[in-house]
């Protein structure tokens, strides 16, 4: 039996000698760490080989075994060493066309996850990868779709701005040249020229809340309000407007519940619902401004009795200069920024706000968290 120490020293001898070959594959793996992967496995099977080969040389020759034996035990580990070589060399061919594979999927248009079995790692990437197109393939879709809005909110805009500014400088040209000179003419152009200014300082006002939305510029001052009193202020802001159109507007809202909210940006957002709602509404038709709460939210509904909105356009409805209609008419409702204002405040406030046809009209709800 071999003693204890013996067997420490041949341990001992044989495991530095191991050393000394895999300190030398890993400075060869770093030289060759951009080689291919088949590459690099080969570095390994012939490391661990003669890391193998190292140790049974220094142990045979600590035993002081004759030429045969050592031949012996040579051919054997060099016989092993050989079969993991072509191992590792298999692997790596078959890790090598995995690859291609992926990568040609990936240069494919469109990319399509690889039908053939891949390697547990690289199968988990192809699905990264399809789960990363798929992302971009709808951000291309919502830049497409935003482009498109904007290109035609500027047509649009143009429209609106050219409109009244046509029939200023009409008047103003009139006053000027003295074609109106009798007095109730001449103030009721001024009237009209007034009209047109506010309407047209309307619209740059939206334009610059919008940038400033679709930017990430806007700036909320929370403070702590009851939704019972933005309800009450929405409805007093609007009423002179369904008063003038013979529109029924009516407001309540349960026990306070506080919010964490900016109340001016939050009230316009909610004061533009109203008065889109009133807009729509025909005479004698009713406004109903409701405040709550639901599934502990907060929440607020602004139903009118527009007819409803057609299935098809609802989920555009939020869209910057959406009208629901084609036709451009002078004196309307301004540019279509209401609804997309509305949407980008309650969104800033951590909320969500939709649309759906209820009854004689639609229903916009707006939900925001309660102030913690």
């Amino acid at each position: 039996m071999i003693p204890l120490r013996d067997l420490l020293w041949v341990a001992w001898y044989a495991a530095a000698a191991a050393a000394v070959v895999a300190v030398l594959g890993l400075v060869l793996l770093h030289l060759l760490r951009s080689r291919s992967v088949a590459v690099q496995l080969a570095v390994v099977g012939v490391a661990t080989v003669l890391a193998t080969v190292s140790g049974i040389v220094v142990i045979t020759l600590l035993m002081y075994l004759d030429e045969h034996d050592r031949a012996v035990a040579l051919a054997v580990v060099i016989a092993a060493g050989t079969v993991a070589m072509g191992v590792s060399a298999l692997l790596g061919r078959r890790l090598v066309a995995a690859n291609r594979v992926l990568v040609e999927a990936v240069r494919a248009d469109p990319y399509r996850p690889p039908s053939v079995p891949l390697p547990k790692e690289l199968a988990l990437l192809a699905r990264e990868l399809d789960a990363a197109y798929d992302r971009l393939a709808a951000a291309h879709e919502r830049e497409q779709a935003l482009e498109a809005s904007r290109r035609e909110l500027v047509a649009w805009v143009s429209h609106d701005l050219r409109t009244p500014l046509a029939g200023m400088r009409a008047m103003a040209e009139a006053l000027e040249d003295g074609v109106v000179s009798d007095a109730e003419t001449v103030r009721r152009y001024h009237g009209r020229i007034r009209q047109e200014i506010d309407r047209l300082a309307g619209m740059v006002d939206d334009l610059f809340e919008l940038s400033r939305i679709h930017a990430g510029t806007l700036r909320l001052y929370r403070q702590r309000v009851g939704l019972d009193d933005l309800v009450a202020e929405a409805v007093a802001g609007t009423e002179p407007l369904a008063r003038a159109k013979g529109v029924r507007l009516r407001g309540e809202a349960g026990p306070a519940l506080p919010l964490e909210v900016d109340a001016g940006e939050l009230g316009r957002a909610l004061r533009n619902l109203v008065v889109n709602a009133v807009r729509h509404t025909p005479s004698d038709g009713t406004v109903e401004v409701v405040g709550g709460v639901e599934d502990g939210m907060a929440c607020v509904t602004v139903s009118d009795a527009c007819g409803g909105i057609p299935e098809d356009d609802l989920p555009r409805v939020f869209d910057v200069a959406f009208r629901g209609e084609t036709a451009r008419t002078p004196g309307g409702g301004g540019a279509g920024l209401g609804l997309a204002i509305a949407r980008g405040i309650v969104e800033a406030h951590g909320g969500r706000i939709g649309v759906a046809n209820a009854g004689p009209g639609c229903r916009f709800t707006i939900r925001l968290p309660p102030a913690g």
